[in-house]
């Protein structure tokens, strides 16, 4: 991270915090160089209050601490980009985010979410993993799985059987991005070819 200009604001830079997992903006504070310090310290988020003329770790009191993920500074360097997880909701009113939005994962964004939890499995292929031992077994055996669930898939829909139909589908979706990664690829990728072909 570059130096920050602390001197714009008299000592002070904007942090904007933000869901790591959601990335719904959640609030926005402060900090100074201590309370800069005191968050890449701790891993905890630490404002300074302009108010009570002091730092404050979020959660302190609320028990709802921040998470620090990520820091990146903006184009001026007087403003920085948070990302958390979070332990609760955010604003003191009780509301996930100070716009009292619904700090929720939106479906779709699980796929990637899911996506990126493949690609880890596949750099460090941990025991006792069903993913792990799918890489393990080779593209053979994981096309061979595609092909399967694609048939259970289908007998689910001609059979009318819609909660079979989801769940077999959920399989085959599966599958189809441990395929993907095998071969150096992600769901982004078919995304990106349907993009291309998809004419209004």
């Amino acid at each position: 991270m570059k130096e920050l200009d602390f001197d714009k604001m008299g000592g002070l830079v904007a942090a904007i915090i933000q869901d790591h997992v959601t990335h719904k903006v959640l609030m926005m504070g402060y900090m100074n160089r201590e309370a800069l310090k005191k968050t890449q310290d701790t891993g905890l988020v630490t404002f300074y209050s302009r108010t009570r003329k002091k730092l404050w770790t979020k959660g302190e009191e609320s028990g709802h601490f921040l998470k620090l993920v990520s820091m990146k500074e903006d184009c001026d360097q007087d403003t920085l980009l948070i990302q958390v997880n979070p332990n609760g909701p955010v604003c003191h009113t009780g509301h996930d985010t100070c716009w009292f939005d619904e700090n929720k994962q939106d479906d779709m964004d699980f796929i990637k979410y899911l996506q990126d939890f493949i690609d880890r499995r596949k750099k460090e292929m941990p025991e006792d993993s069903y993913t792990t031992s799918l890489f393990k077994k080779g593209v053979r055996r994981m096309s061979q799985k595609v092909g399967e669930e694609a048939v259970e898939t289908v007998i689910g829909a001609m059979a009318n059987d819609d909660e079979n139909f989801i769940y077999e589908g959920a399989d085959l979706l599966y599958h189809l991005i441990v395929l993907l990664t095998s071969k150096g690829f992600r769901i982004e990728d078919l995304a990106r070819e349907l993009k291309k072909r998809h004419k209004e």
